[in-house]
């Protein structure tokens, strides 16, 4: 490849089911055998370092980078592998802190491309798809910096997520499992949750964040399956939250192995519980010493945007990628928590995928003004769509054809006292924070 442009123009030519609809995806699509076949001619650049995974539906890349932020603590190096990335692609990959140069990505992509055009000529177990070629960019960065741990988020449900190829790990993560993905993963929490479980190997620890029931009896029977040892965190944590303000919270954890005084600067009593997850997690890695203070700095230091975001101020601009009807349960409690406000604008985009009437349902007790909108890709829901869902509950809601047009006219209607939230997905909160932030994102092909 000349460029990073270039780069970006090969990867986008394979089959993205982050912006295409889901619906075009199956358990067929998803065989790992053509991952497998991939990394075996690249050398298996995910094997020869130690491993955390990590699945689950709400917070697993905020947890995933707690997590690496306290190995570095502690003295280890680590590569971080999260999806999917606000604005550049390089962000998916993080080594010791930061994202890849564009320079290193064009390398790496180079080291990627002749195995890629091999596996599919071959064409015996369909046709590589961009995430793949993503996961396995991730793996080769890891390998050229001789980490000493890797930290890697699944990117859909976990049993045939391409970074399931993962077969000896130190310790396995189930951050909260909701309704997600359903026409892939299940109908049912347990069903989705018996997915998820398909990351766990013998060999390896568990560790289980705050579940429903449901939930918790699947990844409970999974671990003793396969005689692996489970640390849950509902039993093991005992959580006292203090002070919070628009700037982050404080919490007193204490775990059967120490006590912790935390300083987060993220947002809502969710992220607290995915502190005391990843700090469970931590203490479960064989050879690792992190020590309080250790984990009261690297936790101190974490920052994962488009999270509870403040981007403005008077008016308050906040961004949160709320994805599902859970997570809008959790902004709504956040909202609450965190920030007083005259008005409330929520500025919402979803995807096809989602239960857009019970998003809504959620959200509706705060009586906000709703501006329904669409980020620029195939997979978004149309912006009549998410207004009729607002609409049934008695909201005031009017339609703009973009985010950027949606962030910029509601700025315009807002007071100084009023509170602006720009929420739905992931997708719509990067559209709103380039506008907002002035942030040049990748050029992006095939969207729609």
């Amino acid at each position: 490849m000349t460029s990073y442009a270039d780069a970006l123009g090969f990867l986008h030519r394979f089959d993205n089911y982050e912006f295409t609809p889901l619906s075009r995806a199956s358990a067929a699509t998803l065989d790992l055998r053509r991952m497998r076949g991939l990394l075996a001619r690249l050398g298996d650049p995910h094997t020869g370092r130690r491993t955390v995974h990590i699945t689950g539906s709400k917070g697993k890349g905020s947890t995933a980078a707690m997590i690496a932020a306290m190995l570095r603590g502690a003295g280890h190096s680590v590569g971080l592998y999260t999806s999917p990335h606000l604005h550049r692609e390089t962000e998916r990959t993080q080594i010791d802190g930061r994202p890849l140069s564009e320079e290193e990505f064009v390398r790496l992509m180079d080291e990627l491309i002749p195995a890629v055009g091999l596996a599919n000529a071959s064409g015996e177990f369909g046709q590589l798809t961009a995430f793949e070629l993503r996961t396995a960019l991730a793996f080769l960065a890891f390998r050229r910096h001789a980490l000493d741990w890797q930290v890697v988020e699944v990117g859909l449900g976990g049993r045939l997520d391409a970074t399931n190829v993962l077969d000896e790990k130190d310790a396995c993560v189930f951050t909260p499992v909701s309704l997600e993905h359903t026409q892939i993963l299940g109908n049912t929490v347990a069903e989705i949750a018996r997915d998820k479980a398909g990351i766990l190997r013998r060999g390896t620890r568990a560790v289980m964040g705050l579940q429903r029931e449901s939930a918790a009896e699947v990844l409970r029977a999974a671990c003793a399956a396969l005689d692996v040892p489970l640390t849950e965190a509902a039993q093991a944590c005992q959580m006292a939250p203090g002070r919070v303000s628009e700037d982050g919270q404080e919490m007193r954890l204490r775990t059967p192995r120490s006590e912790y005084r935390i300083t987060l600067p993220l947002l809502g009593r969710h992220q607290l519980e995915n502190a005391a997850t990843a700090v469970l997690s931590v203490e479960q890695l064989a050879g690792v010493v992190a020590p309080p203070e250790v984990v009261r700095t690297a936790l101190a230091e974490v920052r994962w945007p488009g999270r509870l975001e403040v981007l403005k101020r008077r008016p308050l601009l906040v961004v949160d990628g709320a994805h599902n009807a859970d997570s809008a349960r959790r902004l709504a409690q956040a909202l609450r928590a965190h920030f007083s406000f005259r008005r409330l604008f929520l500025v919402v985009g979803l995807n096809q995928d989602k239960d857009i009437a019970a998003f809504a349902r959620e959200l509706a007790p705060l009586q906000p003004e709703v501006v329904a909108t669409r980020a620029q890709l195939a997979r978004a829901a149309a912006p009549t769509d998410v207004a009729a869902a607002f609409a049934a509950l008695d909201l005031a809601v009017r339609q703009s054809p973009d985010v950027a047009a949606a962030v910029e006219s509601t700025l315009e209607e807002a007071g100084p006292a009023d509170l602006i939230c720009v929420t739905g997905s992931l997708y719509v909160v990067a559209e709103a924070r380039a506008w907002v932030l002035g942030v040049v994102p990748d050029p992006v092909t095939g969207l729609h």
